[in-house]
């Protein structure tokens, strides 16, 4: 395996591991339909820096949603919106202020109806919440957490060998 593959792998892993293990340690705030705030959601600006983000927020967020989410709907749905939001958030690089907007737009189009069903709340709050939840999360701690990072990517997240 070469040493762009393997760093590649080593960091959608930690991604992974991250998302995972902050969802899991903040539960009671991570898993409500009524005012989610995933700060792991925070970790969607990741993208910006590096494609191996992509997969590693997709099985981090499938990882918590299999220990601590709401069954099988959640782990497909919320896992499928985390991924739909990573490649987006990846495509717009060039607009750091837009690249936490597709995890705020894709969790409230698709885990708002979803938690909705699951919990019969009704919707339109629901979608709300997600998406206010994921405002606080993605710009209130994402957006400053990309900017911060930004002064060491070619430290943190250079892929040559």
């Amino acid at each position: 395996m070469q040493k762009k593959s393997v760093r590649y792998l080593v960091q959608a892993a930690l991604i992974a591991a991250l998302y995972a293990a902050l969802t899991l340690a903040l539960q009671p705030i991570s898993f409500s339909a009524t005012g989610q705030v995933r700060v792991s959601e925070a970790l969607t600006v990741l993208p910006f820096f590096t494609p191996a983000a992509v997969p590693g927020l997709f099985v981090g967020c499938l990882l918590a949603n299999l220990i601590g989410g709401y069954g099988i709907l959640d782990i497909v749905f919320g896992s499928l919106a985390t991924l739909l939001a990573a490649l987006a958030a990846r495509k717009l690089r060039r607009w750091p202020f837009l690249v936490p907007l597709p995890s705020v737009l894709f969790n409230a189009a698709i885990v708002g109806p979803m938690l909705s069903y699951v919990t019969g709340f009704p919707m339109l709050p629901t979608v709300g919440y997600v998406g206010l939840g994921q405002l606080a999360a993605c710009y209130v701690l994402g957006l400053p957490l990309l900017y911060l990072l930004r002064r060491y990517d070619k430290i943190l997240f250079r892929m040559d060998p």
